[in-house]
């Protein structure tokens, strides 16, 4: 039986509540995750460049929320991810990962935890239906409840280095439980605006500081409205999912389909350190345990010169032109200048410093692998 709380896959992609801003402010959309969302308003290098330096205002209402409520919620989450959320304190966010009985990853997801008993959890957009489906499954045995809370919130992002100013001057916007000034990074608050409930997160995708706010969708258009006109005087400007992946991918962040698979394990993509080893069990545990993979591709960072950039699915050889990878993302960097990608390559070509190439239509661009993340903020 199909949950009808889940989206079809063959229906027309779905809009957010903040469609009609979009179009309003020109944008070109896209079908990303069985939505229909903005890839750009004005150019992909400038609103890059915006969020680098000033700020940048998203809509990824797309993203798929699930409440996970109940005195063994914590010990649910324990069995169902990969990570230790039992000991998560009130007010703390969290990056985890949903692994499959193989080890191989569903989703990588953000957990918060709102209350002792009430934890909010976040998943990538296309992943909705197997995330909630798994989360469900798993939580058998477990005194606590599993609801799929994605149609109850819009999700408003304000990414760069003006952000927390712009929040803290945007008209009717106020953080409840603690100032902005003292939210860290990975925290969240409960806030207001103008007497709808928003949950005001530090968090974000971009290698910026930043925050997302959920909100009610009735009150997305008011609120994307309000943080516009705060916004203005220093720099924001509405920012595209191109722009978005540039910015991930500078920041060394892995993108579901694409760094991330069912296929992989998490330490061939440098998410080792997310799984708690020492937990008793969760899903997936025997299976890390018991693959032993030394030759398995790993994901590294390539650097290249030029203005060509690799692109997912290239060859990645070395300089026998023998293919020893692939490549996973790349773009040239609006920030750096040059082309960087992220790859899959076989650990004997993983050491930082080693020369490699990419095959970009036939023509062998010479890419060094280097430590990820290409980019870091510096404050």
């Amino acid at each position: 039986m199909t949950d009808p709380a889940l989206p079809c896959e063959s229906a027309p992609p779905r809009e957010t509540a903040l469609a009609d801003r979009h179009r309003a402010l020109g944008a070109s959309f896209t079908d990303f995750g069985g939505w229909s969302m903005p890839v750009r308003y004005s150019s992909d290098l400038a609103e890059h460049h915006a969020v680098r330096s000033a700020a940048g205002l998203f809509d990824i209402s797309h993203m798929a929320e699930f409440a996970v409520d109940g005195p063994g919620a914590g010990a649910l989450l324990d069995h169902a991810l990969a990570g230790r959320l039992s000991t998560l304190p009130v007010g703390k966010a969290k990056y985890s990962l949903l692994l499959a009985e193989s080890g191989g990853i569903v989703d990588d997801l953000i957990v918060y935890r709102l209350a002792e008993d009430s934890f909010f959890v976040v998943a990538n957009a296309g992943n909705r239906a197997p995330v909630a489906e798994a989360l469900r499954a798993r939580s058998a045995g477990f005194d606590g409840t599993v609801t799929d809370v994605t149609d109850e919130y819009a999700l408003i992002a304000v990414q760069g280095p003006s952000a927390r100013t712009i929040l803290e001057q945007t008209a009717g916007l106020a953080a409840r439980t603690r100032p902005l000034e003292d939210l860290p990074y990975y925290a969240s608050a409960e806030g207001s605006f103008r007497g709808a409930r928003v949950l005001i997160a530090r968090t974000g995708y971009t290698g910026e500081d930043g925050f997302e706010l959920y909100i009610e969708p009735s009150r997305a258009e008011e609120l994307w409205d309000a943080l516009t006109e705060a916004g203005a005087p220093h720099g924001l400007v509405p920012a595209g999912l191109a722009a978005r992946d540039t910015l991930r991918l500078e920041a060394g962040m892995p993108l579901y389909g694409h760094e991330l698979s069912l296929e992989l394990l998490p330490v061939q993509v440098g998410l080792g350190r997310v799984v708690a080893v020492d937990k008793a069990e969760f899903v997936g545990k025997a299976a890390l345990e018991s693959v032993v993979a030394t030759d398995a591709p790993v994901l590294v960072g390539l650097v290249s010169d030029g203005r060509r950039a690799g692109r997912a699915g290239y060859a990645v050889v070395d300089a026998d032109g023998a293919t020893v990878g692939t490549v996973t993302s790349g773009a040239l960097s609006p920030t750096l200048g040059h082309p960087i990608a992220m790859a899959l390559v076989a650990p004997t070509h993983a050491t930082a410093g080693t020369e490699l190439a990419l095959d970009v239509r036939g023509t062998r661009i010479p890419a060094t692998v280097t430590e990820l993340p290409f980019y870091r903020r510096t404050k």
